[in-house]
């Protein structure tokens, strides 16, 4: 028998971790009843601590947290009672002469390798384009904001089925019932929503199995630190005992059999050719490149976001900002369809815009994993790939791509601004455009303060912040229209591209005569 409850959510999460999180702030920014249900018990494990725990963050996902004043936060909360950042202590990359930008398939970049003027649209005083956190850390900066929000946080209660209608969705979990108007799946890569609705999961299988391992080695000088291709497959270590392998065996060993100690100095062995003697097995786990993808992220008014929507190999760090990703893009859309403030087709937009990146994403790991196979043809084509991501083009070029960059979606107009994220324009008082992205809603501004535009706007006054004013730096524009996710939705130089001007508002906000705009 199942409970069941009679209230009805606007929104059902499945999953508490970063992107569900995350997305019920999102939400609950638009003033919707928020319900986050989470299978485990408590959020607390030591895969999420350091060093295992360490994600890298993009320039799209540093830039997300700022606009909705989530950065200083997660700052904050990883300094160390002394003031220093935890992370360094457990970033073997972060004591390097050079300051290690990322890598690609174990191959370095280094920040004074890129050429940033080739963004002529990053102002120079933006966010970092990259930095390092603890997966427990950020979980629990995006846990306070959301419950602090309103939202609700069931732990220990995992989605076990549903049933969707043309109203709302039914969800039983762990012997209760829940009802919602829409329930977004953001329960992992064995996700029991995308598994429930019958979602579509195809990809590419695995080739090898890789281990994240902390030990105890009987010398522990006997491995040379750091990252290392061998005949059998890749290795990283850092002293005295955290090692990340990966071994070409078709993903045999991933939860097939137990990580006991015996069998962690064996492949150990194989793939760095030391004899190592391992005295002590204190934590492990597997994980495989397997890349797969939902076909769709939307069936009826059940989405996918996150793992659930998308899964392939850590190499690289992309999964946790290209989840994060999702959420901010789903948020805004899932309110105004909800509040009746959504034009027809927002939120298929959705599926649009991210389902390309996360294929994206997908082909970048599997690139990885071709480069990383143990042939004396893939070492060969190695070492030039080394001799181009050592060049400042090159450099310059895998920036990009791993800190998001160059990520632009298609939007209105001719502008190359247009689709890209919104340089964090600085106004004459000081105030940052970012911030006045908080509260979710979208942003007009008019640096030349034109009436027109400022008449036209004003149709849409409870869907868009307008702000007339000059900034420091225009970057060449005179106005600018922001989405909510703070993607610059149309921008102009000369501000007389009316016609252009009012697409964009239709294409994202419904024409406000024909919605009720009233506050739920």
């Amino acid at each position: 028998m199942h409970e069941q409850h009679s209230s009805i959510y606007d929104v059902i999460i499945a999953g508490a971790g970063p992107v569900g999180l995350f997305l019920a702030c999102e939400l609950r920014l638009s003033g919707l009843s928020v319900l986050v249900l989470e299978r485990a018990d408590h959020p607390h494990s030591a895969f999420k601590r350091l060093p295992f725990g360490m994600r890298g963050l993009s320039a799209s996902t540093i830039e997300a947290l700022d606009r909705r004043g989530l950065l200083d936060e997660l700052v904050s909360a990883e300094r160390a009672t002394d003031g220093t950042a935890k992370i360094a202590a457990s970033a073997h990359w972060i004591q390097q002469p050079r300051r290690a930008a990322g890598h690609f398939a174990g191959i370095p970049f280094y920040h004074d390798d890129v050429d940033v003027s080739q963004w002529p649209y990053r102002l120079p005083d933006s966010a970092d384009v990259s930095m390092a956190v603890s997966l427990e850390t950020l979980e629990s900066v995006l846990a306070e904001r959301a419950v602090t929000m309103g939202a609700e946080i069931r732990r220990g209660v995992g989605v076990d089925d549903m049933h969707s209608s043309d109203h709302d969705v039914t969800v039983h979990a762990n012997g209760e019932t829940f009802r919602g108007r829409w329930l977004v799946g953001c329960d992992g890569g064995r996700s029991a929503v995308r598994k429930a609705g019958g979602f579509k999961f195809t990809g590419t299988e695995p080739e090898f199995t890789g281990y994240s391992v902390d030990v105890e080695m009987r010398d522990p000088d006997a491995l040379r630190p750091g990252r290392h291709y061998t005949a059998t497959g890749m290795y990283t270590y850092a002293r005295p005992g955290t090692i990340a392998m990966v071994e070409f065996d078709g993903g045999a060993c991933h939860r097939m059999q137990p990580i006991t100690q015996d069998h962690v100095q064996a492949v150990l062995r194989r793939v760095s050719g030391v004899p190592v003697d391992l005295t002590a097995l204190k934590l492990a786990t597997t994980w495989t490149d397997r890349a797969f993808q939902a076909t769709t992220y939307r069936k009826g008014r059940v989405l996918l976001a996150g793992d659930a929507a998308h899964i392939h190999s850590p190499l690289g760090g992309q999964g946790l900002n290209l989840g994060l990703g999702d959420a901010m893009n789903l948020g805004w859309k899932l309110a105004l369809t909800i509040r009746g403030n959504a034009p027809d087709g927002l939120l298929d937009s959705y599926q649009q815009e991210r389902h390309a990146v996360g294929a994206s994403v997908l082909d970048w790991s599997r690139a990885q994993v071709a480069l990383m196979r143990p042939t004396q043809s893939t070492r060969a084509l190695e070492a030039i790939m080394r001799d181009l991501i050592g060049t400042r083009d090159g450099a310059t070029y895998f920036a990009e791509r791993v800190w998001g960059t160059s990520l632009r979606y298609a939007c209105v107009g001719s502008h190359p601004l247009a689709g890209r994220s919104m340089p964090d324009f600085e106004l004459l008082d000081g105030t940052k455009a970012g911030d006045l992205l908080r509260a979710g809603k979208a942003l007009f501004l008019d640096f030349d303060a034109n009436a027109a535009l400022q008449t036209l706007t004003t149709r849409w006054q409870r869907q868009v912040t307008y702000i007339a004013g000059d900034v420091k730096n225009r970057l060449g524009v005179s106005a600018v229209l922001v989405r909510p996710d703070g993607i610059v939705a149309w921008a102009s130089e000369d501000a007389t591209e009316h016609d252009e001007l009012v697409q964009a508002l239709l294409r994202w906000f419904a024409e406000p005569e024909h919605v009720d705009c009233a506050p739920r």
